[in-house]
């Protein structure tokens, strides 16, 4: 597996806008959040975070994992481009299904750095529904799955209001985005 980079996954991908304002304990959903449309498309997101992540920031990511998944993808990142493919991406989870590994990363100025991939335990199940957390706190991203957390990832980039772009994509059916 590939430990950086931008996968292309078939379907069309949806460009919306993730209205994130409050802390972490208090979510509100902006209309021109994840809609109908959304719902129904392949498990391809792309949204726009209003102001960039700060602390006390809480992004939610729901939905249904394929039968037969190979993997998903979840992207924090500067730029909402998908051709932008040199964008500084402040986080980057890839679910890996057939290894059962979780890769964290970032890429700064072009350059991806070192893969970190330490689990305690794998939460994903094929079929089975999930909802992951990105919780940002003042040194890390605090990922949870199902309310359990999963790992975390120190901060790489040190203005995190430059991360303003949300890209979720592969084997799932989303059902909510946050």
């Amino acid at each position: 597996m590939a430990t950086g980079g931008i996968c292309q996954l078939g379907g069309r991908v949806n460009r919306s806008s993730v209205g994130i304002t409050a802390p972490a304990s208090t979510l509100h959903h902006a209309p021109s959040g994840m809609d109908d449309q959304d719902k129904k498309d392949n498990g391809q997101y792309i949204g726009e975070i209003k102001g960039g992540m700060r602390p006390s920031m809480k992004l939610v990511v729901m939905g249904i994992i394929d039968k037969k998944p190979k993997s998903i993808e979840v992207t924090v990142s500067c730029k909402p481009q998908e051709e932008d493919l040199e964008a500084d991406v402040g986080l980057q989870l890839k679910v890996s299904f057939t290894d059962k590994a979780v890769q964290r990363n970032a890429r700064l100025a072009g350059k991806w750095g070192p893969c970190e991939n330490t689990l305690s335990f794998f939460p994903f199940a094929p079929g089975e529904a999930f909802k992951m957390e990105i919780v940002c706190e003042h040194q890390q991203f605090r990922i949870l799955v199902d309310g359990q957390p999963l790992c975390g990832f120190t901060h790489r980039i040190s203005k995190l209001a430059s991360l303003t772009a949300l890209r979720v994509f592969g084997d799932l059916q989303l059902t909510k985005v946050a």
